[in-house]
């Protein structure tokens, strides 16, 4: 399938649930609406916040603060999660020690840790940026340690039979092994660094897109819930497409899906 035919493809979905969202809400099916307007809004409606937030301004105070709390949050829970991923694959007796606290850690609730950063962090930047790191550091960390694991016994008994020292190993053996695991976790980390962004927005904060939703939800506005969602959900693309641009720069040597059939 081509490039265009694909996009061509994206856009269709999006226009027809679009067209029977904005029919179903405000055309009457059998004497009723199928979608309350009151419940669900209406594309139209939405569309037309959008836009009041854009040309007023409004966005980009909250936009910004929650862009910069979402990368905070992607950058140092990705590094955490590299860095000690590594490490415990290299290290197995380490591993071995941690790794009922790894799972326990991973298994706690975020909702609940939540009211827990607020308390140690205030209500500012960093308790947003400690609920984004949990939640991204766990998805980096497992991918980049079973990426590490699952170099073949054979590749690096051969790169010992030709003199490579560990350091070696790791910079052309086990770093390559590990990168396509690791961008396959970047990718879903980026949504849940601007989930966990977010969703301390929206239990306590002044600013911020989780703020917009929350006080659109506070005075049944249902069309500023689902115009708040629309922004996230465009800005969570647009992060993941630089993601998408530093790994075909750095995974330039992988063969693509066609070399490979």
């Amino acid at each position: 399938m081509s490039r265009v035919t694909l996009l061509a493809l994206q856009v269709l979905v999006a226009v027809v649930t679009l067209v029977l969202w904005q029919v179903f809400s405000t055309v009457p099916v059998f004497g009723k609406v199928l979608l309350p307007p009151f419940f669900f809004s209406n594309p139209v409606d939405v569309f037309s916040q959008i836009v009041k937030w854009f040309s007023t301004g409004v966005i980009w105070k909250h936009l910004a603060i929650t862009l910069w709390e979402s990368i905070l949050a992607f950058v140092i829970g990705s590094a955490g999660g590299i860095l000690v991923g590594f490490w415990f694959a290299r290290q197995p007796r380490v591993a071995a020690v941690f790794d009922p606290y790894v799972k326990m850690v991973n298994a706690l609730p975020r909702v609940v840790l939540a009211p827990i950063f607020v308390l140690w962090f205030g209500l500012g930047v960093w308790s947003k940026v400690a609920l984004g790191v949990t939640l991204v550091f766990f998805i980096v960390f497992f991918n980049v340690y079973q990426g590490v694991k699952e170099v073949p016994t054979t590749v690096l008994d051969n790169g010992r039979m030709l003199g490579m020292n560990e350091r070696q190993l790791m910079r052309h053996v086990y770093w390559p092994s590990a990168l396509s695991w690791m961008f396959s976790s970047l990718h879903t980390s980026v949504g849940f660094a601007v989930v966990g962004a977010v969703v301390g927005e929206y239990l306590g904060s002044a600013a911020g897109l989780g703020y917009l939703i929350q006080q659109a939800e506070g005075v049944f506005d249902v069309a500023g819930v689902f115009a708040g969602m629309f922004v996230l959900s465009a800005f969570v693309i647009l992060i993941d497409m630089g993601v998408t641009a530093v790994e075909k720069r750095l995974l330039v040597w992988r063969p693509t899906a066609a070399a490979r059939d």
